[in-house]
């Protein structure tokens, strides 16, 4: 069971979807991004640190987290881009756009 979720903003632009996850602390390898059909899925662990000690106060999460995100439209998975500064994921994806089939007269 994962243990947090983190922070998530999801907002559309004109041509695309933007995620941003507030995932401090943590390295790009402890991260995975998979896309099944209209669902976005951000799989990580954020490890606890090695020093343990009595705690005052404790609210930074740790442990493993799953997002899943189910996007409205369609989009174009061999353009998604992702990019990871200053502690915040940030995921492009860009979407479908319908295609017009001509009918031809036969």
């Amino acid at each position: 069971t994962p243990a947090w979720r983190p922070p998530t903003d999801v907002f559309e632009i004109e041509d695309a979807f933007v995620v941003r996850v507030e995932v401090a602390g943590m390295r790009e390898d402890d991260i995975s991004i998979h896309i099944e059909g209209r669902l976005l899925v951000v799989r990580g662990v954020r490890l606890d640190t090695m020093e343990r000690r009595a705690y005052h106060q404790m609210e930074i999460p740790f442990g493993e987290f799953i997002l899943e995100v189910e996007l409205t439209a369609a989009i174009i998975t061999d353009e998604v881009e992702a990019g990871y500064k200053d502690g915040f994921l940030r995921i492009y994806l860009p979407k479908a756009r319908p295609k017009t089939i001509p009918i031809e007269e036969k």
